[in-house]
C-alpha cells in the first residue's frame, strides 16, 4: 500500500506560478515511478508528467512542455510539479499516482492522491 498526500494547489493569475508537493508513505518510495496528472471539469483525466524511480528519466505532456517540471527528494519522499508560466487552461485538480513503471497510461499507476485544486485566472 501506498499513501498519496498532494498539496500546494491554488488559485493564480495567468503568467505566474506553483509547486505542488506530493508526499508518499508505505512503500519504498526510491523504487516507485510517479506521476501527475489533471482532470478539469467535464473532461477526462490527462497526463502531465512522470519521472522514473531514480529521478533519471522525465515524461512530459505536450501542452506543458518548457513550462512543467517534475523532480523527486527520495530523501524525503517527495514529488515536486514546478508549474510556471501558468495558464487558464491549465485549471483542474491535480493528482499524483504512484506505480511500477515511468508511464503516460493512468490505469498503469496503482496507487492515487486525493487530489489538489489549481486555478488559473486570466
Amino acid at each position: 500500500q501506498v499513501q498519496l498526500v498532494e498539496s500546494g494547489g491554488g488559485l493564480v493569475q495567468a503568467g505566474g506560478s506553483l509547486r505542488l508537493s506530493c508526499a508518499a508513505s508505505g512503500r519504498t518510495f526510491s523504487r516507485t515511478a510517479m506521476g501527475w496528472f489533471r482532470q478539469a471539469p467535464g473532461k477526462e483525466r490527462e497526463f502531465v508528467a512522470a519521472i522514473s524511480w531514480s529521478g533519471g528519466g522525465t515524461v512530459y505532456a505536450d501542452p506543458v512542455k518548457g513550462r512543467f517540471t517534475i523532480s523527486r527528494d527520495n530523501a524525503k519522499n517527495t514529488v515536486y510539479l514546478q508549474m510556471n508560466s501558468l495558464k487558464p487552461e491549465d485549471t483542474a485538480v491535480y493528482y499524483c499516482a504512484a506505480g511500477d513503471y515511468r508511464s503516460t497510461h493512468y490505469h498503469e499507476y496503482d496507487y492515487w492522491g486525493q487530489g489538489t485544486q489549481v486555478t488559473v485566472s486570466s
